[in-house]
């Protein structure tokens, strides 16, 4: 049994060695003619800088509306578990359509389901503001997610294709900064422009920003040179996938990623009705500047892969789970101070671990790459809606408490699958390699 087959190898390991899919293209060392890109070679600011616009625009829009639920709640008359849904309604379409999107890019190129996606997703952005009733409101937030699901597992095949593989760790990490950033900006900005003119305006000029980001991201991203087409055949589609779910590691990645991004969903979508209710009482345009601590992850993201060399795949998710534990425990507190050095550490926790987990799949499938990042995708989406829905139903039936009660159960499943890891490892190294045939 091989190292990425039993968790045995880490994601420096992995990064050491040439992806099967473009060594037909491009010698097996990085030499120097290795035509991939590198930091500080031709167009890799460009690449990082057109990837990390698509990361913005992703994220900006897919949790356009979680800062303002509050208000989407008093307009419809709802509670925070059904306004929750414009939240779980466009995670859950990326969700289901992440695979069928992978798939295309796979037979089209990644740029051009990227470019696609993006398009979609602005122009659905600048019909979600004229939603009248919290129903349509809830199916467009679900197209838009459905169109929004090219982005996440072409962008990281694209880098596993085009960028040489000690620097992939690095890029995928921008990639992942670009979510957070996006993801920051989206709320501080939606709170602050829904305190003076309504949660309306507010979706509105994110899908304006998201136009921009679009445009200057097709612009700005090379075209593709390792990339080679394959098969849209259902068959062949169902092979590639079985293939990855039999992969012992890799169905441990999917669980990571499901689980820290329900911690990271039910947080951040419940957290604006906490900080509404006393003893906090915040204004809305306070809540929504709250997610400055996105820039947390932005930095945690982006040093993932130093942070996997100095420890580790596993140390580095269990330093992950650890921090973001520690986040959720000290967010119980009764006073803001401690609440927001909790919110910290759990965004710097989540991003960490997303990042590593993210990068650790793109290293160790060598086939039909877009399709286990998809599934990735799938998992750690599934993962958002179910946080946001859960999150929500235990918040109205516990509070804060039963928030961060369900968040320490993801938690405790991230360490227990990484323990498994680790004990996997062990069993494998005591084996030895198997003989050769």
């Amino acid at each position: 049994m091989s190292p990425a087959s039993t968790g045995a190898s880490t994601v420096v390991d992995a990064v050491s060695s040439v992806p099967a899919s473009v060594s037909a293209s491009v010698p097996a060392s990085e030499s120097a003619s290795d035509s991939r890109m590198t930091p500080g070679g031709p167009g890799y600011r460009r690449m990082s800088f057109a990837l990390f616009l698509a990361g913005v625009a992703t994220f900006a829009l897919l949790y356009s509306t979680q800062a303002l639920l509050p208000l989407i709640s008093g307009e419809f008359g709802v509670a925070a578990s059904e306004a929750s849904w414009t939240v779980a309604a466009a995670t859950g379409g990326l969700a289901v359509f992440v695979l069928p999107m992978s798939a295309l890019s796979e037979r089209f190129g990644r740029r051009t389901v990227m470019t696609a996606s993006l398009a979609v997703a602005v122009t659905v952005g600048l019909l979600v503001p004229f939603a009248p009733s919290l129903t349509s409101l809830v199916v467009l937030r679900a197209v838009q997610g459905a169109a929004l699901a090219g982005l996440p597992a072409s962008a990281t095949a694209y880098l596993a294709e085009e960028v040489r593989p000690k620097a992939l760790v690095t890029a995928i990490g921008l990639f992942v900064a670009g979510n957070s950033v996006g993801g920051m900006s989206g709320r501080v900005i939606t709170g602050w422009v829904a305190q003076e003119w309504g949660w309306r305006v507010a979706v509105g000029v994110i899908g304006a920003i998201a136009v921009g980001c679009a445009v200057a991201f097709r612009l700005l991203l090379p075209a593709p040179k390792h990339f080679i087409a394959g098969s849209l055949r259902p068959r062949v589609l169902a092979r590639t996938v079985r293939d990855h779910l039999s992969n012992p590691l890799l169905r441990r990645l999917y669980a990571i990623g499901a689980l820290f991004m329900t911690v990271f969903g039910g947080v951040y979508t419940v957290i604006g009705y906490r900080l509404t209710e006393a003893p906090f009482s915040l204004p809305q345009g306070i809540i929504g500047s709250v997610f400055l601590i996105y820039l947390v992850g932005t930095v945690s993201a982006s040093t993932a892969g130093r942070l996997v060399g100095r420890l580790g795949r596993r140390g580095a998710l269990y330093l992950a789970g650890g921090t973001t534990a520690s986040g959720l425990v000290l967010s119980l507190a009764g006073s803001v101070v401690p609440v927001l050095l909790g919110l910290v550490l759990i965004t710097a926790g989540f991003f960490a671990g997303h990042a590593v987990a993210s990068s650790a799949v793109s290293k160790t499938a060598t086939t039909g790459r877009a399709q286990a990042s998809a599934l990735y995708q799938s998992s750690y989406y599934v993962g958002s809606s179910a946080g946001s829905t859960v999150g929500a139903l235990a918040f109205h039936a516990s509070g804060w408490a039963g928030t961060v009660g369900v968040g320490l159960l993801a938690v405790l499943g991230v360490v227990t699958i990484t323990v498994l890891g680790t004990r996997a490892a062990r069993v494998a190294a005591r084996r030895g390699p198997l003989p050769a045939h």
